[in-house]
């Protein structure tokens, strides 16, 4: 007998839900996020940030903005990025709650 699988939406919908989910699955792209948050940066800012070199920066924030999470904006030779959506305070927390919990059950085994 089949079981019946109910889902909230359809494969596409999933899949680009994942290509998003993969755009945040690195930990400068992360930082790089957070920066913005507080404010527009060009590139030169956001290179001493991560403390990489500028294409591999450029490479993350093409990421990025392909994923629709950033957008630019061109001020004579510079580019500045901000971030496209305002819910990633959202995100931050619920990543935080996860990290917690997990923080917990390592905790609870350890005594255990």
């Amino acid at each position: 007998m089949p079981i019946e699988r109910k889902v909230k939406y359809s494969k596409l919908q999933y899949e680009a839900r994942a290509r998003v989910a993969k755009a945040l699955s690195h930990p400068s792209r992360l930082l790089i996020l957070d920066a913005i948050e507080g404010g527009e940066k060009c590139v030169c800012e956001l290179t001493d940030l991560v403390g990489a070199d500028q294409s591999t920066v450029s490479k993350h924030l093409a990421i990025l903005k392909q994923a629709g999470i950033i957008t630019d904006r061109k001020e004579g030779p510079k580019t500045f990025y901000r971030p496209r959506i305002c819910c990633l305070k959202g995100l931050w927390d619920c990543i935080e709650n996860v990290l917690r919990e997990n923080l917990k059950t390592q905790q609870a085994a350890l005594r255990g």
